[in-house]
Parts: structure tokens; sequence; C-alpha cells
């Protein structure tokens, strides 16, 4: 898919943190995509220019992620409140769309349920809304590496190639942009059963799943729009990250449920 430089980098300060984010700066309806654990806002840079077609489509570095700051609380609230600081910041007034993937869908459904005025749809990617979630191995990959090839060797084969993105030069050598002590908190602190929640929306939802997905099974993802009313599920030949994986029909399940939302 070819990449187009159309989205912008801007910062804003919030809860004691600076945040990150990604913006075409259309005058369009918004489309506001939120990534997953270990990922940031620019995994959506492939995907992004193929979903700008009528639409202002942001990304954001979610707290501890990307280019935004380590630190701070990491709660349910804490990520409602970086989301309505993000609207703020970027002078978005009208209800959006929200396109989460992992951990980003746990907080896109968890913010349609406590600001249900502000969403118009909700876009979930590969996850569950009831999760008990801890994955200790990242752990070992904490603290610096002589090289990136060094890195992607302790991370291993099957899960570099997501995190490349993920990677930067510090001192000393390479190391991650996540702390793997801060996503494991992060994921204890949206660990449990949000169902209600994902039952008290009542907007348009698309849920995609990966049909090779080690995370959440096909089933279960059927069950979630069996039991919300005004929800589809689309099932893709891919892993967990299907925008990864799958751009061109990832990319053509949203359009086709955005063209619907209008």
């Amino acid at each position: 898919m070819r990449r187009m430089p159309l989205l912008k980098r801007h910062s804003f300060s919030h809860d004691g943190l600076r945040f990150s984010y990604l913006d075409t700066e259309a005058d369009r309806p918004v489309l506001l995509l939120l990534h997953a654990h270990w990922m940031g806002a620019s995994d959506f840079e492939e995907i992004a220019p193929a979903l700008a077609d009528g639409w202002r489509v942001v990304a954001l570095d979610q707290r501890g992620h990307g280019e935004t700051d380590h630190g701070g609380a990491l709660s349910i609230q804490a990520y409602i409140g970086d989301v309505d600081a993000l609207l703020e910041a970027a002078g978005i007034d009208g209800p959006i769309v929200l396109l989460g993937h992992s951990f980003g869908g746990m907080v896109a459904n968890l913010y349609a349920a406590a600001r249900p005025d502000r969403v118009r749809g909700v876009i979930i990617e590969d996850i569950d809304v009831a999760r008990n979630d801890h994955d200790d191995f990242m752990l070992a990959w904490s603290g610096v590496y002589a090289s990136r090839e060094a890195l992607e060797q302790k991370i291993g084969s099957r899960l570099a190639p997501y995190l490349r993105k993920s990677m930067r030069e510090a001192a000393g050598g390479w190391t991650l942009t996540f702390e793997p002590q801060e996503v494991l908190d992060s994921k204890a602190a949206l660990n449990g059963d949000h169902w209600a929640e994902w039952l008290s929306h009542r907007c348009p939802a698309l849920v995609i799943g990966g049909t090779n997905s080690r995370v959440v099974s096909g089933e279960t993802l059927a069950e979630m729009a069996r039991r919300r009313p005004n929800t589809r599920v689309v099932m893709i030949d891919a892993g967990h990250a299907v925008h990864v994986d799958k751009p061109a029909e990832f990319v053509d399940a949203v359009r086709q449920f955005l063209a619907a939302v209008g």
C-alpha cells in the first residue's frame, strides 16, 4: 500500500505528560485510531491514507507508547481522560468514529461507554471485551541492546516484525519505546469483564478479527456481534494485528463501515 505524507505530528500537555499524535488536519468527520500495547500511532501510517477519503484521520500515541511520555496513572479513567484531552487539543467537537486495535480496542469500548454522545461509531480490531492478560514474558525485553538485530533476536522472530516501529536508537545501543513493566501494569489495569460497557452504547459497531489470532477466537468475536445490536463481525485471514498482516482487506472492511456510518 503506497505511503503518502498526509499525517503531521503534533503534541499537547495533559496530566503532567506530553502526548504526541498524528493528524491529517482535514476539515472532515474524525476517525480516531488507537493502537495496541507495544505499538504506536505510527503503526497506522500505511493504512491512514486509504482511510482519509472523507475523514480526518487522527492517531494518538497513548501514554507510555510511541513519542508520548512515560509515567502517570495507568487506569481506565486515565485513558478516557487522555482521549478527552486529545479531542480538546485538536479542536474536535463533533462525534467521532473510534478504531482501536487490542489495547486501543479496550479503550475505544470504555470511552464509548463513558462518552456515548461523543462517539458515532466503534471499530474493534481483534480484542475480547473481557480479558485477563498478563504476558510477563515481555519483561525479558527490558534494557539496551548492542544492535537492532540483537533486540529483534531477544524478542523473537514471531513478534519482532510487529515491534520494529517501537524500536529506537538510544545511548549505548537499541531499546524499545515502551517499558515492558509499564505495559504489564497497563494490562492489569484494563483486565476484567467489560461486557456491560460493550452492551451499553448503541452506535454502529464493526468487529474485525484475525482467523489466525492467538489473542481471541472468532467464536468470541461472533458472540460480541450477536449480543450487541447494530454490530457486525468481519473475519480476515490474518493474525492479531490484522491491519498489519492484511492491510488491503482491513481497509476495505473499514471503508465499507465508514460509508454506512456516513
